[in-house]
């Protein structure tokens, strides 16, 4: 147990991804908790909480990337169990939310999976969620529970500001949807941004079109909030080289990898991918072109200002929006 600022707190770690945990509880300077996560014959999960957290803060690290169901029902789970033992709080850190791209019906009698996740937690006795550059940012409004959406860009934009020092930079947009994004790196960065017109005839299938902007003998970013096949910024890749592109590079928060999506990466004109730790990379899904940046400090430090009643705000800020 740790004492801040007057209040009992406790921090645990589900099965997701332990590493990132760790690397929390090593920057807050709070322990791990104990508890016990098991699968019964059936596959039923059991949680069993090894100490006390009855009028305690605590913290539930378990971020829903595959297997999400696993990981969800592991969670939902264990708030069940912490809001029994009389928490005073139960706080869910879900860097990565699971279904987060099914945030609105695209066609008749599709569900809002999003909305049903939301609605599951917070019947489950969550007191706040916090996530990492959610999909979506309607999915706030799910929920009716403070959540907070933490944004990796300054930890990007910190890197490549490095990286890319004194080289003509572009930042990419792989569709339309993510411009706003990447006017913000762009921002951060001071350089343009370019987009890729692309058409997806069905899920997880994409048609390059064309490039609007002008990439010719600069070095290209293409940044989106995750990649999961990695199949739009393979191709993405390849137009940007094609179109005349130094060097391309890719940057994401959360590196879901699905397959082909290292085969792909491994093949394309793409230099470097740096993405976070929000998802823990097994051996399958390691890269020499892949590096990860952690998010440890950021949710670390947004731990102790949820404890400590200070503002969250100034950890997202990058160089340019503490200027402006």
């Amino acid at each position: 147990m740790a004492t801040l600022d007057g209040h009992k707190v406790k921090l645990f770690s589900l099965s997701a991804n332990r590493k990132l945990a760790k690397e929390i509880s090593e920057y807050a300077k709070l322990p791990l908790s104990n508890c016990e996560v098991k699968r019964f014959a059936d596959g039923e999960i059991g949680v069993n909480i090894e100490e006390t957290v009855r009028g305690h803060h605590v913290f539930i690290i378990q971020p829903t990337h595959p297997p999400v169901n696993e990981n969800i029902m592991e969670l939902l789970i264990m708030i069940d169990a912490v809001k029994r033992a009389s928490a005073k709080s139960v706080n869910v850190l879900m860097p990565y939310y699971g279904y987060s791209r099914q945030d609105r019906k695209s066609a008749s009698r599709q569900p809002i999976s999003a909305k049903l996740v939301a609605n599951l937690l917070e019947t489950a006795g969550a007191s706040r969620v916090i996530s990492m550059d959610l999909h979506a940012g309607q999915i706030q409004g799910f929920f009716d529970i403070p959540i907070d959406n933490f944004v990796a860009m300054p930890i990007l934009v910190d890197y490549f500001s490095k990286k890319c020092e004194g080289e003509d930079v572009v930042i990419v947009s792989p569709d339309h949807g993510g411009a706003v994004r990447a006017r913000k790196m762009g921002n951060a960065l001071n350089a343009p941004i370019a987009i890729i017109d692309k058409s997806r005839p069905k899920d997880n299938e994409v048609e390059m079109m064309g490039i609007v902007g002008d990439v010719a003998g600069k070095h290209a970013i293409i940044i989106d909030d995750l990649i999961d096949t990695a199949g739009t910024i393979t191709s993405a890749s390849h137009a940007l080289k094609a179109a005349g592109a130094k060097k391309v590079y890719a940057a994401c928060t959360h590196p879901v990898f699905s397959h082909p999506a290292i085969e792909r990466i491994n093949a394309s004109a793409i230099e470097e991918l740096v993405c976070t730790n929000t998802i823990e990379l097994t051996e399958d899904k390691q890269s020499p072109k892949i590096l990860q940046l952690s998010v440890a400090p950021l949710l670390g430090q947004g731990i102790l200002n949820i404890i400590m009643d200070k503002p969250l705000s100034r950890l997202f800020e990058t160089k340019e929006t503490k200027s402006s």
